[in-house]
């Protein structure tokens, strides 16, 4: 198929029509999903467990709201795509919260907890205990209602045949990244490092750091899901939009979640992937480029205005966040990133101030 026909009217016209349909349409729908599953967060029988599912949509609600916006790619099939979208966001992030704050060191244990992830995006995965190698165990089914959602709704996604290896291969990498990250701090680079180097080959342009931040973003996901709204997807298509999500606009979309956490992550010795540049010079020239390289790939997919938006409203949505304030460092960056902004950047960067003092 001519990958233009893709979604054919069905995409936003421009940041307008973006945001009204946003406002409208997703933010309301994703906050009613996430209320449905803090209800049933609210009723997991384990205190250790309910207190990471519940801590994860409050201080991270805000990525299922991010996530969401693909819904406003096919607003006719929103009632799939946000209920997918925010059920494996909630995975994401729960999973996240629970190796972050672990009772647990034990990778194995990291890597049964992020099968849940890999069995919510293949159709027919059979039921498991992914807490087999942990102390708490009673969640009272929530992880695996949230696999259950995910896996109904990708059974509606006409187009899933030609992306649910693609999508796999993402989330494969997603939860790897979440293993070597979590395990002891001493053996968290040596892991990663050896990672990168079975993946190199295949991405010279970047450096290590860069290849992990890639992995740890869901909208190479859920852009996937997008297109498989549309019957008329190919498998040659499928693969040009992993290609061009995958590493250049994930990784700049994760590099400037860690560039403006850097203060945080430093006090609480946390890892963080802005922090391998040799100096400021080569962060500010490194980030520089990968906004470069993110816009190209969005230029060369289908409906490119789409994807020119997601980029442009990433580096908007970073750049104008309250953290950039308190660091010195990062508002320079954002200064020499935001030189020269094309309007849409500008437009975005303008909203995502107000929507802030607004809620």
């Amino acid at each position: 198929m001519n990958g233009n026909e893709l979604l054919a009217g069905q995409t936003p016209k421009g940041p307008l029509s973006l945001m009204k349909r946003v406002y409208k349409y997703v933010l309301p729908e994703v906050r009613a999903e996430l209320a449905r599953w803090r209800s049933v967060a609210d009723a997991i029988p384990d205190p250790e467990l309910r207190k990471q599912a519940i801590d994860s949509m409050t201080s991270k609600q805000f990525h299922c709201e991010g996530g969401g916006v693909y819904a406003a790619g096919n607003l006719a099939q929103r009632h799939v795509l946000i209920p997918l979208i925010v059920a494996l966001q909630t995975i994401s992030d729960y999973l996240d919260n629970l190796c972050d704050r672990s009772t647990s060191l034990d990778a194995d244990d990291f890597r049964l907890l992020h099968q849940s992830m890999i069995d919510a995006v293949t159709p027919g995965a059979e039921p498991r205990n992914y807490y087999a190698l942990r102390a708490e165990q009673d969640d009272g089914g929530y992880l695996q209602a949230l696999v259950d959602k995910c896996r109904a709704m990708v059974a509606e996604l006409p187009g899933y045949r030609h992306v649910q290896p693609l999508v796999a291969e993402l989330v494969q990498l997603y939860g790897d990244l979440q293993v070597y990250k979590h395990i002891a701090r001493e053996k968290r680079e040596p892991a990663l490092q050896a990672w990168w180097e079975s993946h190199a080959y295949r991405y010279p342009e970047l450096m290590w750091n860069e290849f992990a931040a890639a992995t740890g973003s869901t909208l190479g996901m859920f852009m996937l899901f997008l297109a498989a709204t549309d019957p008329s997807l190919d498998g040659a298509l499928a693969k040009r939009i992993r290609e061009g999500y995958f590493p250049s606009i994930c990784g700049l979309h994760i590099l400037l979640d860690y560039l403006i956490d850097q203060a945080e992550d430093e006090m609480g010795g946390d890892l963080n992937f802005c922090s391998y540049y040799a100096d400021q010079s080569m962060l500010n020239d490194r980030l520089a480029g990968m906004v470069r390289s993110a816009r190209r790939a969005a230029d060369e997919l289908p409906f490119s205005s789409f994807h020119r938006m997601i980029v442009e409203g990433l580096v908007a949505l970073y750049l104008s966040d309250p953290k950039v304030k308190g660091q010195k460092s990062v508002k320079a960056t954002a200064k020499r990133l935001m030189k020269g902004s094309p309007w849409t950047r500008v437009f975005f960067w303008l909203n995502s101030h107000w929507i802030r003092k607004a809620l």
